[in-house]
């Protein structure tokens, strides 16, 4: 179980979950309404616990909007063409923020250990490292597993025990 500072620690299917995938959708809000959009994400392991770091320009509209806002954003993760009664998948809430300094290297070091071929093209890599990099601290996450039995939820709160 991963531990959390000030909360329970990570139940081991929730974690195995978000090891699991590697693409979330990423739900937030601008001044132009709600929105999402897909990003590749790695679970870095770091002393406040868990984080999702992902890769995503200042220029994009969600990165506008995470910059601008105020940090809080949902999102989800599974994998494509699941059959209803195995459907297993993610849900989540948390706080984004972009990174700088020595946690964004740290954050750099998972998502590249995560995704090995941003290494392999000198192009991409350096592409990716002028890229902003941020990190999704979830603070709420429930998992269904449809394949354990219809509707099976596991819920983890960073402030109460489930």
């Amino acid at each position: 179980m991963t531990p959390h500072p000030s909360g329970p620690p990570l139940p081991p299917d929730i974690r195995a979950a978000l090891d699991a995938h590697t693409t979330m959708t990423l739900a937030y809000a601008d001044e132009d309404g709600p929105q999402a959009c897909a990003v590749l994400y790695a679970v870095a392991d770091g002393p406040a616990g868990p984080a999702l770091v992902f890769v995503t320009s200042v220029t994009t509209r969600h990165g506008r909007a995470l910059l601008g806002g105020d940090g809080r954003v949902a999102f989800t993760a599974q994998r494509d063409g699941q059959e209803w009664s195995a459907l297993t998948g993610l849900q989540g809430r948390g706080g984004c923020r972009r990174l700088a300094g020595e946690q964004r290297t740290a954050a750099w070091d998972a998502y590249r250990a995560r995704y090995p071929y941003v290494e392999q093209t000198e192009r991409l890599r350096q592409a990716m490292e002028r890229t902003d990099l941020w990190e999704l601290r979830p603070d709420w996450l429930r998992l269904i597993d449809n394949g354990k039995r219809f509707g099976h939820k596991t819920e983890w709160n960073m402030t109460v025990h489930h």
